[in-house]
C-alpha cells in the first residue's frame, strides 16, 4: 500500500509538473500551423513554394540598376545576406524621419533618395518581388520588433484598430483572432493573424501579397471601409501584429489558402 501511495503520489506531482509546464509554453500557433500537411510540404519545398518566383524576380532586381543615380539595390547594400534580420524589425523609425516605415516603405525610401527613382506602386510586381527577396533573407529567424520608446504611441494605436469594432458587420480583427481562433469560418481554420509568413502567396488571390492587402481584405470581409494603400493606420496595425508575433519563427514567403 506504501509503495501505491508513493506512485500515485509522484503521479500526481508529475500531472501538476506538465500541466504548469504546458501552462507556461508559448501556444501561439502560426497559421502555418493550421494548414493541411500538403500545403505546409508546398511551402517547405522551396522548389514546390510559389512564392519562391517572386524572391527569384526580386533577386534580378536586387542587381538591376534604376533611376537616374543608376545604382542598384547591391551597389549600396552588397549580396542580398546584409539584408538578414531586417524584415523581421520592420515597422521601424528611418533615421532622420520621426514616423515608422515598413518593409515596403523602406524600399520605396531608398528608391527615391539613393536610386532618384519613383517609387514602385502598392502591390507591384517589382515591389513584391523586392520586399520577398529581402524577407527571404530573415527566414527563420525569430521576429523582434525594434526596442523603440517612440513606437509606443504608434503600437498602441495599433492595438487599438485592432480591437475597434468596424463596418456594418460590427466587428473588430480581435473578435475573430483572439477570440474566435482555431474555430471554423466557412470550413476553413479561423488564424491568430501572426504576420510571420508576409509577403504571403494565397491560392486565393493567385499570387503573392503583402500584408496590406491581406488588412484591406479583412475590412471589406466585415463590409468596412478600407483604409487608402498609403495610410498610416496598416503600418500602426503591423506595429502592433509584429510586436504580438514577437519571438516566433518569421517564414517568409509564406504559403497560405
Amino acid at each position: 500500500m506504501t509503495a501505491l501511495r508513493v506512485v500515485a503520489g509522484l503521479a500526481i506531482v508529475f500531472v501538476a509538473s506538465y500541466a504548469a509546464a504546458q501552462s507556461g509554453a508559448d501556444r501561439r500557433r502560426s497559421g502555418y500551423q493550421d494548414m493541411g500537411e500538403a500545403l505546409q510540404k508546398m511551402q517547405d519545398d522551396d522548389t514546390a513554394n510559389p512564392g519562391m518566383l517572386f524572391v527569384q524576380l526580386g533577386s534580378q532586381a536586387w542587381s538591376k540598376p534604376a533611376g537616374a543615380a543608376d545604382k542598384s539595390c547591391a551597389d549600396c547594400h552588397g549580396a542580398a545576406a546584409s539584408m538578414k534580420g531586417a524584415a523581421v524589425r520592420y515597422p521601424a523609425i528611418p533615421k532622420g524621419a520621426d514616423v515608422p516605415m515598413d518593409l515596403e516603405g523602406r524600399i520605396n525610401l531608398c528608391r527615391t533618395e539613393n536610386q532618384k527613382a519613383e517609387r514602385l506602386p502598392p502591390e507591384s510586381r517589382e515591389l513584391l518581388a523586392l520586399e520577398a527577396y529581402v524577407a527571404h533573407q530573415s527566414r527563420g529567424m525569430p521576429v523582434a520588433p525594434p526596442v523603440d520608446p517612440r513606437l509606443g504611441a504608434f503600437r498602441d494605436q495599433g492595438a487599438e484598430i485592432y480591437r475597434r469594432r468596424q463596418g456594418q458587420l460590427n466587428l473588430s480583427c480581435a473578435i475573430c483572432h483572439d477570440d474566435n481562433a482555431g474555430k471554423k469560418l466557412a470550413g476553413v481554420t479561423i488564424p491568430e493573424a501572426h504576420p510571420t509568413g508576409y509577403p504571403i502567396y494565397r491560392l486565393e488571390w493567385q499570387g503573392l501579397g503583402s500584408l496590406k492587402r491581406r488588412l484591406r481584405n479583412c475590412l471589406v470581409g466585415i463590409r468596412a471601409e478600407a483604409y487608402a494603400y498609403d495610410a498610416p493606420e496598416y503600418v500602426m496595425l503591423e506595429l502592433f501584429l509584429m510586436d504580438r508575433a514577437r519571438g516566433m519563427t518569421f517564414e517568409a514567403p509564406g504559403v497560405r489558402p
